[in-house]
């Protein structure tokens, strides 16, 4: 056997065993570290209680329509929303709702906290992408909260869950089907584009519309 041939059969073993791996692992840890970091935020708010509730300082630094609700309402919603969200993220249980919800509550709170009050050019925001408080924003860390996310809501939560569990036992199957079609990515363009609404309206805007139109034009060819 020639030493090329060896080399490709070792690759070959090498990248199917990763591949086996990486139907579990990557999500595995992505879920355990996401779980710690929004259970602390959410727990935070619920030590400090209603009197803790600083949200009534930013209202006007909302998006539309979170300025309109009652900061109790907010705070209760994202303090809720960060628990239960974290517990349903550690456990792999209706994992891809848990992460679509802590990915808005993330983007409303770096739409109200951490994005600059105005930008000229991507240059000037990108002075933003950093951790400590400055003219430019802060939106470093939940930024990289939502490039973890994403795996998540694309990929769900991998084969050491209760969603691959459930899926075996209620459907027989394990729910990791893949159907590479226009809707694909009309869904793809609207998970991405109805969070970035919040803090680039109109970009965001743009591809949620764009999304909607290939998803009418994907129903329409697969009705033909």
């Amino acid at each position: 056997m020639s030493l090329i041939t060896t080399s490709k059969n070792l690759w070959s073993a090498l990248t199917s065993r990763l591949n086996a791996a990486g139907s579990f692992v990557p999500q595995l840890f992505l879920r355990l570290i996401l779980f710690w970091e929004f259970w602390e935020a959410g727990k935070m708010k619920y030590d400090g209680g209603a009197e803790g509730n600083w949200f009534a300082s930013i209202q006007d630094s909302f998006p539309f329509p979170f300025n309109s609700i009652d900061p109790n309402i907010s705070w209760s919603m994202s303090m809720w929303g960060e628990i239960i969200g974290a517990i349903l993220i550690l456990l792999g249980l209706f994992t891809r709702f848990a992460a679509i919800s802590l990915i808005m509550i993330t983007v409303v709170a770096m739409a109200a906290v951490h994005w600059p009050e105005s930008w000229s050019s991507l240059s000037e925001l990108w002075k933003g992408y950093g951790i400590s408080s400055s003219d430019y924003g802060n939106f470093k860390l939940p930024l990289i909260y939502l490039v973890m996310l994403m795996p998540l809501l694309f990929n769900g939560a991998g084969k050491l869950s209760l969603d691959y569990l459930l899926s075996k036992t209620t459907m027989g199957h394990d729910g990791m089907q893949k159907t590479f079609d226009l809707g694909m990515w009309g869904l793809a363009l609207m998970a991405i584009g109805v969070p970035l609404t919040f803090v680039m309206p109109y970009f965001g805007g743009t591809l949620t519309v764009a999304g909607l139109v290939v998803l009418v034009v994907n129903k329409f060819m697969l009705a033909k």
